[in-house]
């Protein structure tokens, strides 16, 4: 998981094995932002698996507001409408970015056994990205 900014530079990161739902990381992902930025995330830009009620509340309660479409078989109605959906058109950047990484043939490709030296590789991709933009 990547949390960028507005321009698409790489805020904070977390790896973490493939099987795990991308909901349960949203919050570590998140702290680890927290910690190394001054800025607070206001704006939660994510795709429909990240939809969910539980992870709604949780980040309103935290004054973050998630956007994201809706999944097409919610039971319940939507919550949010289509002015704040606008910003969803944004998500490119974020696609952007993993596009970035992957110009990294060794991210791509996992080469690495070790995941202390593949989160090693992955961090100095995240270096080069930001210094490109600077």
């Amino acid at each position: 998981m990547v949390v960028v900014d507005g321009q698409g530079i790489p805020l904070g990161s977390q790896l973490l094995e493939a099987s795990p739902a991308e909901v349960t990381l949203v919050e570590h992902t998140l702290n680890a932002v927290a910690r190394r930025h001054r800025r607070k995330v206001t704006r939660l830009i994510a795709d429909r698996g990240y939809d969910s009620d539980g992870l709604r509340r949780h980040l309103r309660a935290q004054r973050i507001e998630l956007i994201c479409p809706h999944r097409q078989g919610r039971k319940k109605p939507a919550q949010q409408d289509g002015r704040a959906l606008r910003r969803y058109r944004h998500r490119w950047k974020i696609e952007r970015t993993f596009a970035w990484l992957g110009n990294f043939r060794r991210l791509v490709v996992r080469y690495d056994r070790n995941p202390q030296i593949y989160e090693a590789f992955f961090h100095i991709a995240c270096a080069l990205i930001t210094l490109r933009h600077l």
